[in-house]
């Protein structure tokens, strides 16, 4: 990192991580921060003071999150990178649908988690290349996260946080390609080819933007 010129990438990841999955593909030439477990939204802004280009990148439901707690700061971006994710994560027309939200949230358990990881990687493949660096985190906090989710994003909230680019994987079975088209109407799209979890990109959207 250039001392002169402090640099942060900010990400803030989905549901039921940790940084786990995402310590080989971050760049080496800026601080990083990752932020996972959302059964609290609670962010020490005087973490980010130190920096002068913060990029923010989000993905699944960190860019709820990222939507939520960075509004209404006056931040020094250099850009913002929302993918696969929308600020509305739990609607039936622009995000998760009610019903199979519930039904994750109530049935979750070892035999389901790993059934929502393959749904999320696409293949077997990619579910193996994920499990080689899994997050270690125990179904209780699991299930404590993802009942808070479902709590918090249910608040009335407005956000003046803006995204530059959006990306949205045409293969994403989780936030539904066509759902996440609407909630972004009129926004900058960029329609990649991946699943949910896009284990090919991460080094791209790390470092700079990619394209469709």
């Amino acid at each position: 990192m250039n001392d002169e010129i402090p640099q942060l990438l900010l990400f803030f990841a989905g549901w039921g991580m940790d940084e786990r999955p995402f310590m080989k593909h971050l760049p080496k030439d800026r601080d990083c921060m990752i932020c996972y477990d959302y059964s609290s939204l609670s962010f020490d802004m005087s973490l980010l003071t130190p920096y002068k280009h913060i990029r923010v990148v989000a993905w699944s439901m960190g860019v709820w999150v990222a939507s939520r707690v960075l509004s209404g700061r006056h931040l020094p971006l250099s850009e913002s990178i929302a993918i696969n994710g929308t600020p509305w994560p739990i609607d039936n027309e622009r995000g998760i649908a009610e019903v199979i939200f519930q039904g994750t949230l109530e049935g979750l358990n070892e035999r389901t988690l790993q059934k929502f990881r393959r749904r999320m990687c696409g293949s077997e493949d990619a579910l193996n290349h994920f499990m080689e660096h899994a997050p270690r985190r125990t179904m209780e906090d699991l299930h404590e996260e993802l009942r808070q989710i479902g709590k918090r994003s249910r608040e009335v909230y407005k956000s003046d946080f803006r995204w530059d680019k959006v990306y949205i994987g045409l293969q994403d079975k989780i936030f539904l390609p066509v759902n996440q088209q609407k909630a972004w109407e009129g926004k900058n799209i960029t329609m990649i080819a991946c699943e949910h979890y896009p284990h090919t990109c991460w080094e791209e959207l790390f470092k700079k933007k990619i394209h469709g």
